[in-house]
């Protein structure tokens, strides 16, 4: 089963194989609130709450089929994660860290909207709420939905290390370079999306 991914203006497509292996949460943390600022696009992305929904798979299982060329990627910091859109339409695609070896990819729920098929249907119901410390309002929380996460985090990345699946991604070229150079924010950048956050 493949799920179709593509970006708001069709640009850039693909699919998600192996839907049924993911881990699904909502993160509410800063720094998902801030990327959603960066893109001018936050009441798309980003739940009453302030909460983004991720689903975490391996990057083998992302296939671009057309319009690759879009793909873009910044940092909020120097070390920070990157963070994957469409540069086409501004369209979140997903976070890697800045290791390929640490194979996973969270996609963002808005570049898988558009094929039809729910993402209940697809990637199952959402296991936990993460960072819920920096949610706008109460947002219930489940320790046992976390211990689930963090087993099924687990399981995706070590699984891809030591069978080597790691090398296959759309993300990085065979030499652990990104596909896209990163724009990484300078503080006065960071500072103003921090404030676009608090002020939301």
């Amino acid at each position: 089963m493949i799920h179709p991914l593509q970006c708001r203006c069709g640009t850039l497509k693909g699919n998600v194989s192996h839907p049924e292996a993911v881990n699904r949460c909502i993160c509410y943390c800063r720094d998902c609130q801030s990327f959603a600022h960066f893109l001018g696009r936050a009441a798309e992305i980003l739940d009453k709450q302030g909460g983004t929904d991720v689903l975490q798979t391996r990057p083998m299982n992302v296939t671009f089929t057309q319009g690759r060329e879009a793909l873009a990627c910044m940092r909020l910091s120097e070390k920070g994660l990157l963070r994957w859109y469409a540069a086409c339409c501004s369209t979140p695609i997903g976070n890697t860290l800045g290791d390929y070896r640490v194979s996973f990819v969270g996609l963002v729920h808005n570049c898988l909207e558009g094929g039809g098929a729910s993402l209940d249907n697809s990637f199952g119901p959402v296991r936990a709420r993460v960072h819920t410390e920096s949610a706008k309002g109460a947002v219930a929380s489940s320790a046992v939905g976390m211990i689930g996460v963090i087993v099924r985090f687990v399981a995706i990345v070590a699984g891809a290390r030591i069978g080597g699946s790691y090398r296959r991604t759309p993300f990085f070229s065979a030499q652990g370079v990104p596909v896209a150079a990163p724009k990484v924010l300078d503080r006065g950048e960071r500072t103003r999306l921090l404030n676009a956050v608090d002020g939301a």
